[in-house]
């Protein structure tokens, strides 16, 4: 099977990750891989056309493991590029084995582990939590004998007022993704049935699951924003990214940059944001990592709507604007421009200075 028809995607099956390699690349050859980390090796060594990883979440924020690779600290993926986003709505399960009463079959425990959250101490405002959040749903079945938790750590984040009212005692353990958790949680050996996992939906089919609650998350509008990768010596034509859904306002593009200022010298921050604002573009997000060059130095990622064109020669705004913060920055690297997805995405015209 040759490079242009596969695809590597944060694993194993039933991912919400899988989700977004199936439904923008139907026809292509899916490879599961263990972590966000194998993703980009596979691009970078070209075993792979195609790399899909989550890179945001509506709820919980930036995955902080992907944009740790972006930031590529020890130059092992210098030919990395973004050339697409997709999402995926995300809606949490809470995985395990159904008990159908508890072992000294009290009802009023059955009762009180499904009651509703309106009853619970965690939902009391106190001083420092004065509007507690309710969780959205109950549990379906009795979960007073799940001892220990599996999920990814961006679901802990999604589902916390669940996990407060519910199983505020219970212990966590993080997983490479939601789909590993339902995995591990369908091998225990524990005959209690101790054990569970947060995933979707799907998770449940796959690996033999019951659905102990579900739509755990805190937010009914959960979404997940994935990147597309590809090797930054392959032709975008030749990639299947034709397969990604087209938009109405194909004017519409991302750029993701990143770049490291002196710490040390007044005001570099606000010079390397600025040179975005004189060609009047705009910034959609900007987030943070420690660099890895010195304790509390950090590397910093925008969002800027715009694209790189070869076909302008340099002479883009995005082009001018990189040429500008290459005179206030330390370092920066241009990781790609994609065309957006995202619905209501409107590019908002602002004059340039003289």
């Amino acid at each position: 099977m040759s490079e242009s028809q596969t695809v590597a995607y944060l694993g194993p099956k039933a991912s919400y990750t899988h989700q977004a390699a199936i439904e923008n690349f139907p026809n292509c050859s899916l490879l599961p891989q263990t972590s966000i980390e194998d993703v980009f090796i596979a691009v970078q060594a070209r075993t792979s056309a195609i790399g899909v990883v989550p890179f945001e979440n509506s709820t919980n924020g930036p995955v902080f493991f992907t944009l740790d690779l972006f930031a590529d600290r020890h130059r092992r993926f210098p030919d990395i590029k973004v050339c697409g986003e997709a999402f995926v709505d995300v809606h949490h399960c809470l995985l395990g084995r159904i008990r159908s009463a508890p072992v000294d079959g009290n009802l009023a425990t059955l009762r009180s582990s499904t009651s509703s959250p309106s009853t619970s101490g965690t939902t009391t405002p106190t001083a420092y939590i004065p509007l507690p959040k309710k969780p959205l749903t109950k549990p379906l079945h009795n979960i007073s004998h799940v001892r220990k938790l599996y999920s990814h750590p961006q679901a802990w984040g999604q589902c916390n007022a669940f996990l407060s009212t519910y199983l505020r005692q219970t212990e966590r353990q993080d997983c490479s993704s939601t789909s590993r958790a339902a995995d591990i949680v369908s091998i225990d050996s524990n005959a209690e049935g101790e054990e569970a996992a947060i995933a979707c939906e799907l998770a449940a089919k796959v690996y033999s699951l019951d659905i102990l609650a579900r739509g755990i998350e805190d937010e009914r509008g959960n979404r997940t924003r994935f990147l597309i990768l590809r090797h930054s010596d392959s032709d975008d034509t030749n990639l299947d990214t034709k397969a990604l859904a087209h938009i109405p306002n194909a004017a519409v593009f991302k750029t993701l940059v990143s770049f490291t200022v002196a710490h040390t010298s007044p005001g570099a921050l606000a010079d390397s944001l600025g040179v975005f604002g004189k060609y009047g573009l705009n910034l959609t997000s900007i987030s943070s990592r420690p660099s890895g060059m010195a304790a509390w130095h950090y590397i910093f990622f925008v969002e800027v709507l715009g694209t790189t064109s070869d076909k302008k020669e340099g002479k883009g705004a995005i082009d001018a604007a990189l040429r500008d913060l290459d005179k206030v920055a330390s370092s920066w690297r241009c990781l790609g421009s994609w065309e957006v997805k995202e619905e209501g995405m409107e590019v908002v015209e602002r004059p340039t200075n003289p």
